[in-house]
């Protein structure tokens, strides 16, 4: 019985450290390769162009250039990710990527389902990390 319980212990153990470390090397894969995508492609300056013509995105844009990151609830794109995994889901996350993809998902609908399982100061952290991702900053 001894043995089991310390089986399932560093079972589990592994598995969080799993968990942990692995969402953070994904969401670092996945945010470089988008990014390096979009440079070589030459469509991030197309994201810049869009964001400075639309005043929303613009507006969201100066919010996170002013944020203070101190008070911010996570600052990397793993701690982002793992909000994003646990208080948003796989799923939803994955068909709001399917929507934005074939276009029948609107700025408005991506933001208003963030905002139902995001608090603000989780939705000004991913701005900030945005941001940062855009600009290089």
């Amino acid at each position: 019985m001894k043995k089991f319980l310390v089986a399932v212990l560093i079972l589990g153990l592994a598995g969080y450290g799993l968990y942990y470390f692995g969402t953070n090397v994904a969401s670092e894969k996945v945010v470089d390769s988008v990014s390096k995508e979009l440079e070589d492609s030459g469509q991030m300056n197309e994201v810049k162009s869009y964001i400075e013509n639309d005043p929303e995105l613009k507006a969201m844009m100066k919010e996170a250039e002013s944020a203070d990151e101190s008070t911010l609830p996570f600052k990397t794109k793993g701690e982002a990710t793992r909000v994003l995994v646990k208080k948003v889901g796989v799923t939803k996350l994955q068909d709001l990527q399917a929507k934005v993809r074939n276009g029948t998902a609107s700025k408005e609908e991506v933001l208003q389902a963030l905002n139902e399982d995001l608090t603000e100061e989780e939705m000004l952290a991913l701005k900030v990390i945005a941001y940062k991702e855009i600009y290089k900053k």
